[in-house]
């Protein structure tokens, strides 16, 4: 197996979700007492939340590449991103390192359309929501329509996000305002819905949600696993 990098710490409760799928994978994919070949590196995420909110991008964007460069000083083979917010400075990391960075978008697109989907929608950050990063990956790349929750839901779903989830706190009353995001979506004619921040799996599992939850922690992790053992 190769060795699989990761940068972590954005937020540390969905990196240590990261490191538990994929040595459980491993062991599922090799038997035995198989577990993974990784690096992480975890990141400050008071730092990094910081700077996302200063709108610091090309701060980010250079905080990123210089933990990818030291993974694969490391020995690292290939890297992933543990968050899908900084998939926004995803170029500067592809660009600072000689080995592949694996885009979080891409497994979440490839699995949508194997389900025979086309229109979904999409929780996460507001920068995720909002900006052309991500969504625009999965829309001009893959042909998938996308659709984001209104202004006040996407409020919402951000603060969730930052203030709950990235400590750890899971509250019923949240799942219950995701879920009617969720319903609002099916009533838009989406036919499942994409957890595009790698902390929403702590909250929404797939019997929670009334459409099909493509949950980009764990399908991140399978393409990670896949290039590693082939």
């Amino acid at each position: 197996m190769r060795t699989i990098g990761m940068i972590g710490g954005m937020s540390w409760e969905s990196s240590v979700e990261y490191y538990r799928l994929l040595n459980q994978g491993s062991k599922a994919l090799l038997g035995g007492h198989h577990n993974a070949r990784s690096l992480m590196l975890t990141v400050n995420f008071h730092d990094i939340e910081q700077l996302q909110h200063q709108g610091r991008w090309d701060a980010l964007a250079e905080h990123m590449a210089d933990a990818a460069r030291q993974l694969a000083a490391g020995g690292a083979d290939c890297i992933i991103l543990c968050t899908n917010t900084m998939h926004k400075v995803w170029p500067a990391i592809e660009q600072a390192v000689a080995i592949p960075v694996l885009h979080i978008a891409d497994p979440t697109a490839a699995a949508i359309k194997r389900a025979g989907l086309s229109r979904v929608g999409l929780l996460g950050t507001r920068f995720t929501m909002e900006q052309d990063f991500y969504r625009g990956r999965l829309e001009a790349m893959h042909g998938l329509q996308v659709l984001v929750p209104e202004e006040a839901d996407r409020a919402l779903v951000h603060s969730v996000i930052y203030d709950e989830l990235c400590h750890g706190r899971i509250n019923d009353a949240s799942r219950a305002e995701f879920q009617r995001v969720i319903q609002g979506f099916k009533e838009q004619g989406a036919q499942g819905v994409v957890l595009g921040c790698t902390e929403i799996m702590l909250l929404i599992k797939p019997e929670d949600s009334a459409l099909p939850t493509f949950d980009t922690t764990a399908l991140h992790v399978q393409a990670a696993l896949q290039w590693a053992t082939a």
